[in-house]
This record gives structure tokens, sequence and C-alpha cells, in this order.
């Protein structure tokens, strides 16, 4: 008859069976064999009253069943705490590259709108490239103002001009005493851009033109604030 060795059980009376280790091999050959592989001080499972033999066997599965979910709960999380470590850091690494990507972007958009706003301003003239006439129509004055103005900015500062007075340089109103193209309070705050503000539109234009780019940016700027409030 073949014996199976249990180690590490230790009988704890003619009746009762404690399970303290794990089964840990079955001969089926020469009984020397399983005297060899049983350690010092080990129960044989033939030692063991018959009626426990079941029950012993069946807890020492049950321990070695544990001992192998345990084993293999640790592995799955710390696999799962790999693959979370690796993912935060994947997503680390892509939040950074967009947002470089984003301030390259609007860097290089900011490095653009300067580069068209000198080449815009290049090609206009101030009011000194200007014969001074003794009066000026309409079309004359629009046609000073489509040279000092960038062409991109045209458009709105002549929306402020049209709305303020209708392209008429002496134009005055009488109850704020508001004065010229772009109605500056009072007229003589134009004086900064030429002593012939009354009756010179290019010294008007180039004034508007500063006012409007150094409170609103741009003269689609003072516009754009000109919509909102009927006044700019």
């Amino acid at each position: 008859m073949s014996r199976i060795s249990v180690r590490g059980f230790a009988v704890a009376s003619a009746t009762a069976v404690t399970t303290v280790g794990a089964v840990v091999g079955v001969s089926t050959g020469d009984a020397q064999n399983d005297l060899e592989t049983t350690a010092s001080g080990a129960t044989l499972l033939a030692d063991i009253p018959v009626g426990e033999q079941a029950q012993v066997q069946t807890a020492a599965l049950a321990q070695q069943a544990d001992a192998i979910a345990l084993s293999a709960d640790a592995d799955a999380k710390k696999a799962n705490e790999e693959a979370a470590r690796v993912q935060a850091a994947q997503l680390a690494k892509e939040k950074k590259a967009a947002a470089e990507k984003a301030e390259a972007e609007a860097k290089a958009k900011k490095e653009r709108e300067e580069k068209e706003k000198v080449a815009s301003r290049s090609t206009t003239r101030d009011a000194s490239g200007f014969q001074v006439q003794s009066s000026y129509t309409v079309a004359q004055v629009k046609s000073i103002a489509r040279q000092m103005v960038p062409a991109g900015q045209f458009q709105c500062f002549s929306n402020i001009v049209n709305h303020e007075s209708t392209w008429n340089y002496k134009a005055t109103n009488a109850s704020s005493g508001a004065y010229g193209l772009v109605q500056a309070l009072p007229g003589s705050k134009m004086s900064s851009a030429g002593a012939d503000w009354r009756t010179n539109p290019a010294t008007q234009i180039e004034w508007g033109l500063n006012y409007m780019n150094s409170r609103y940016g741009s003269p689609c700027g003072a516009w754009s604030f000109w919509q909102a409030n009927n006044w700019y």
C-alpha cells in the first residue's frame, strides 16, 4: 500500500488533527523513498486515524489553494499597479507634449501677427507725406485714410469715422464740442499730431489712428468697443 507523506501536521489528540503545513508528495513506488523524503518530525498520513485522513488531506489542499490564490492576487495587484503607473506616465507625457505644442503655436501666431503688423505699417504713410490743401472732398479724405491706415484695419476705421462724422473733417458736435473726423473731445487733443488739426484731415487721421491703437490695440478693437457702447 502506498503512503502519502504530510509535512507539518501536529496531532493534538487521538481524534483531532490540526493542519499547519501542506501535502508535499504522493509516492507509488518503494516505501523507502517515502521515508527519505519525509522530514524529521513529519506525521505520516498512515499514522493518522483512518476516519480523519480525508479531513487532513482536504485541509492541506485547501491551505495550498489559498496560498496559490494569495500569490496570484498579489501578482495581479502588482501588475495592475504597474499598468496604472505606465498609463499615468504616458498621459503626463501626452499632456506635456500638447501643452508644448499649444505654446509653440501661440508663440508662432504672435510672431506672425507682429510681422504682419510691422509689414502693414511699413506700407502706410504719415500725415507729413501729404500736400496740404485749402479744402478736401470726402473722396479725397477717404483716399488719404486708405494710405495711412493699414489695409486690414481700414474698414473698421471707416466704420467709426462714418458714424462719428460721415467723413466731414470739420464736423463739430454742438453739445459736447467734439471735433473732426474721429470727433476728438476736446478737438485740441489732436494738436499732438499737428498744429493744423482743425483743417488737415491727414493730421486728424494720424491722431485718430494713434488713439485707437493705444487704447484698443487697433481700429478693429475700437470698432468692437464702439458696437457694444456706441462710443469709443
